[in-house]
């Protein structure tokens, strides 16, 4: 663990202990949590921002692909039909964990005090972006990484409400420390999310329940689990689907 948090702190130092350039091919718009995580996952600059296929790998290092996607998984679909057929691709995405937020006042540039979320992330909030890549979850070649990180997140307030919060959009987010760190390399261990207590039949309400999560995670995680055959449907009910684990 400890030589995990040393090579973390080293990616972080490598971009926020100096300035970095964003000329690079695929950098322009390369933000701070991003730019980290490529760091800590391929230390070795020059496996980064590789052409591929006619497309910009965030990592290639030889025998797979690594990309770092902060953001919505569907942005990813044309690369990952090119990149599948050719080689074993593992996806990066990043869950906010802990978080600190500070709004910046975009007339003077003025950042807020730093204030905490009372929210804690958690991994069943993954669900939602993977049933937006559902085709591709069954794909013998993918494979995923959910890192929970501890972050400052930072805000400009430009929305539009009186307050200029709701609709704001957001400037950058600075990782402090990976808490936990959730992956999938094989179609098994999609069954890490189905917790020890579950009674059979269960819906997305016990899951939410259980775990203590958001009903929507909850039925976002039993759609994916079900289209992959790892939970069955044995009834429905007036407010959703029965469950069993697929044996």
């Amino acid at each position: 663990m400890a030589m995990e948090m040393d090579k973390f702190a080293a990616a972080r130092e490598s971009v926020l202990g100096q300035a970095r350039t964003r000329q690079g091919i695929g950098e322009q718009r390369e933000k701070t949590l991003h730019a980290v995580l490529k760091h800590y996952y391929a230390p070795c600059a020059s496996m980064h921002e590789q052409k591929f296929c006619g497309y910009i790998a965030d990592i290639h290092t030889g025998r797979e692909i690594i990309e770092i996607q902060t953001r919505q998984l569907y942005r990813m679909r044309a690369k990952l039909s090119c990149f599948l057929e050719q080689c074993p691709v593992t996806i990066v995405h990043p869950i906010p964990h802990n978080k600190w937020l500070s709004w910046i006042d975009v007339g003077t540039g003025e950042c807020g005090k730093l204030r905490k979320s009372p929210k804690t992330g958690n991994v069943y909030q993954a669900f939602y972006e993977l049933c937006r890549i559902k085709p591709f979850l069954g794909h013998e070649n993918i494979r995923f990484i959910f890192p929970l990180v501890d972050m400052e997140e930072y805000r400009l307030l430009d929305g539009w409400s009186r307050d200029k919060k709701r609709g704001s959009n957001r400037y950058d987010r600075i990782p402090l420390a990976i808490s936990d760190e959730v992956r999938i390399d094989y179609r098994e261990d999609y069954l890490q999310f189905i917790p020890y207590g579950l009674a059979e039949p269960f819906g997305s309400k016990d899951l939410a329940k259980l775990v203590k999560i958001s009903q929507r995670d909850a039925t976002c995680a039993l759609y994916v689990l079900h289209h992959l055959e790892i939970v069955k449907r044995v009834e429905r009910k007036r407010d959703g689907y029965r469950y069993v684990v697929n044996t």
